[in-house]
């Protein structure tokens, strides 16, 4: 119930039109770097270890 007055108080006073242009920057940027990583160009050295437990290990 909460949200549907948040959704209220946004369709009343809606975000600035740089704010709409950052959020799709950051959509944008977030797919690209989806695509990237799908397509096979992303960098080993910028994946990390999987332990077979299915665990990531971070150095």
């Amino acid at each position: 119930m909460h949200w549907l007055f948040k959704m209220k108080r946004w369709a009343q006073h809606p975000p600035s039109w740089k704010r709409v242009k950052l959020g799709l920057f950051i959509i944008a940027g977030c797919a690209a770097l989806l695509l990237i990583e799908y397509l096979g160009y992303w960098p080993d050295w910028a994946t990390t270890n999987r332990t077979p437990g299915g665990r990531r290990i971070v150095f």
